[in-house]
């Protein structure tokens, strides 16, 4: 099953494996893509990915994790963007863009940082502005337009990025979010921030394309977020555009997850059972049998990989040989098919 198609809205993969965004910290001073975005994607494209997401790409300056990450604040960055986009769709992969902010956890050279409140990640960091009502505002309409620039880009799939302890994460989570006004509080004015961003994004991008949110259900932490939290508020926007959630967890403080292999599926299959959306799921997945029994027992409905796919890139054409999937290889690379 981990070669069969899936379809949401008018996207179809070829398959259920998935390239999880990860930083490359590549990008040029002005946060444009470079080359080695373009063979880096491209790369994976040739090694039977059925989608890839592209890593957080920031919807703002301040949004940016690093200075080297890449952006999406400027009409400027689409040429670059556009040219990833062309690259991947060219050796028969879809792609997706992880819109993000970071929150506290920006380490960009920028004047100041924002959150829901003014905590800092750690002794180290800096402590961010809690972002007044004109902020929050402004960061829904940067979520609108890099929505917009990601259309005129050609990326066949957005995802909003709400894990991994950055902005729209710290609202969610109980442990970053002190505020007293609507955006704190109670779960329906924590999810508030993420309804506003689902709202703007698909005030722009086209009903035939489909929305994902990246989560972090499971905060590590006893007062934060755990995976029924965090369906219980997906159930109160989910109804606004998003079509997929891919469940990750950790990063909301410095406490980090005791991982091992296929340790996130789990939270998946909760949030999955308990939201009714389709999931993608992972965490150190590194063999085609894993992949498949999590994909073949509904525990979820693609699998990411990240690291894996950075040591191999054609892991998932090995893996259609290793289980008995017979797909098609590039041409150029037919002669190396292992035969069974």
């Amino acid at each position: 099953m981990l070669f069969d198609e899936i379809v949401l809205r008018d996207m179809t993969l070829k398959n259920r494996i998935v390239m999880a965004p990860m930083c490359m910290y590549s990008a040029g001073g002005d946060a444009a893509a470079t080359d080695w975005h373009r063979m880096h994607y491209a790369a994976r494209a040739i090694g039977g990915a059925g989608l890839i997401v592209q890593e957080a790409t920031a919807v703002s300056g301040e949004g940016r994790i690093s200075s080297r990450d890449l952006g999406i604040y400027e009409d400027a960055h689409v040429a670059g963007l556009k040219s990833i986009v062309g690259a991947v769709h060219g050796m028969g992969a879809k792609i997706g863009i992880q819109l993000a902010h970071a929150g506290r956890k920006c380490e960009a050279d920028v004047p100041k940082i924002y959150a829901p409140s003014a905590i800092a990640f750690d002794e180290k960091s800096r402590e961010p502005v809690s972002a007044d009502a004109a902020y929050i505002e402004k960061t829904v309409a940067d979520f609108r337009a890099a929505a917009a620039r990601a259309l005129e880009a050609g990326y066949d799939i957005v995802q909003i990025h709400a894990a991994h302890g950055y902005l729209v994460n710290e609202f969610l989570s109980p442990v970053t979010n002190r505020r007293t006004d609507s955006y704190g509080g109670a779960p329906e004015n924590r999810v508030r921030i993420l309804g506003e961003i689902i709202d703007a994004v698909r005030s722009v991008w086209p009903e035939s394309k489909p929305l994902s949110v990246r989560v972090t259900a499971e905060d590590y932490e006893p007062d934060g977020n755990h995976p029924e939290d965090i369906a219980a508020m997906l159930n109160l926007v989910k109804d606004r555009g998003m079509d997929c959630v891919n469940v990750s967890s950790g990063g909301v403080t410095p406490t980090a997850p005791k991982a091992f292999p296929g340790y996130q599926i789990p939270y998946a299959e909760i949030i999955r059972r308990e939201t009714g959306l389709p999931v993608c799921a992972g965490g150190l997945v590194t063999e085609a049998a894993m992949a498949e029994e999590a994909v073949s027992h509904g525990r979820c409905d693609a699998v990411y990989l990240g690291r894996e796919l950075l040591r191999n890139p054609f892991f998932p054409l090995l893996a259609s040989v290793e289980l008995g999937a017979d797909i098609p290889w590039p041409a150029q690379y037919e002669r190396a098919k292992p035969r069974r």
